[in-house]
């Protein structure tokens, strides 16, 4: 909000353009040798997120899985912000109850004080320091799995395996290109002829996707991957918001029958509805993107309850965690 009380937000269409992201993140990692000064320590660290992101959605439900709840910390900024990024308003006073900061980007300044880039969740801040470490979510999550390891809880999948990671960094690869930031495209097109190709790259890879899962569960092997978290917190925003809002329109997920299994079945298994809110996520892109939706009106719908219905996918064998087990449930 800015001084008057009126709030202004950031343009996302460029006129004539197609959309490009920037995908230049601060790359240092936290590891277990700490090779980048900041080495894997309980208690150390804490996330930084917005259930309404996709990006950091993935970081929430990697976390829970792998048990690092005791390890990592969780700050949670609101669904919606304002051209200087997000904001802790879900808290007391506004204010991040462990970092003491009332928007992310004061974490960024802390280490960069001219950081000239989007101010972009999730992110990592250094608690003892109040400086971002990373927002370099691709690699979050494999660290999460690679590095963490020491904390991860008994039971943990493993959701990055060696004998299946090229594969999995395969899939990524294409998921990312043409659905994860491909909606975007869509979204965010600024003419008509980018927006019709990113539609088409957009439905042909989820053709691809629908022929891949037909007859196996999982993306990559028969055990839930790091490929499923990824694919998952786009599909799950399909039908709320990229049907109609990014005009991603040939089909609703409800109308695609295998996607629409697979992510009923994924959504049901823990971790992953349980890290999942659809208010937040409406909320977030509705009343943020005002170059898109003008009004910020939020639509009432789609009925949501649709997601918990059977979904038969078990016929198809898999074990969700592996040898491991389901993390426990919440609360």
């Amino acid at each position: 909000m800015t001084d008057n009380g009126t709030q202004q937000q950031a343009a996302y269409v460029v006129p004539n353009q197609s959309f490009e992201r920037d995908t230049k993140y601060i790359e240092t990692r936290i590891t277990a040798d700490g090779a980048d000064g900041y080495p894997v320590e309980p208690g150390r660290y804490r996330l930084v997120v917005s259930y309404a992101c996709p990006w950091a959605n993935r970081t929430i439900i990697v976390r829970r899985l792998l048990g690092l709840e005791d390890a990592i910390s969780l700050g949670v900024c609101g669904p919606t912000h304002d051209k200087r990024s997000w904001t802790f308003d879900l808290d007391p006073g506004g204010l991040d109850p462990v970092l003491k900061i009332p928007r992310i980007q004061d974490a960024y300044f802390a280490r960069f004080p001219d950081y000239p880039k989007g101010i972009t969740v999730p992110a990592i801040v250094d608690v003892p320091s109040g400086a971002v470490v990373t927002n370099d979510f691709p690699q979050i999550t494999i660290d999460f799995s690679l590095e963490w390891t020491e904390f991860h809880r008994p039971g943990a999948p493993q959701l990055y395996p060696e004998d299946l990671r090229s594969e999995i960094d395969e899939v990524n690869a294409v998921v990312y290109r043409d659905v994860n930031n491909g909606v975007y495209r869509c979204g965010f097109a600024g003419s008509q002829a980018s927006y019709d190709a990113a539609y088409d790259q957009l439905f042909a890879r989820l053709d691809w996707l629908s022929e891949r899962l037909a007859n196996q569960r999982y993306l990559v092997g028969d055990t839930i991957t790091e490929a499923d978290v990824r694919l998952f917190t786009t599909l799950a925003r399909f039908d709320p918001v990229y049907h109609g809002h990014f005009k991603c329109n040939r089909e609703k997920l409800s109308e695609m029958p295998v996607l629409w299994a697979y992510a009923r079945d994924l959504f049901q298994t823990p971790g992953f509805g349980d890290s999942t809110n659809f208010d937040h996520i409406k909320s977030h892109y509705y009343e943020v993107h005002r170059d898109v939706n003008p009004s910020g009106i939020v639509p009432k719908g789609p009925d949501l309850a649709n997601w918990q219905t059977p979904h038969g996918r078990e016929s198809l064998g898999g074990r969700p965690f592996g040898n491991g087990t389901a993390p426990d449930p919440i609360g």
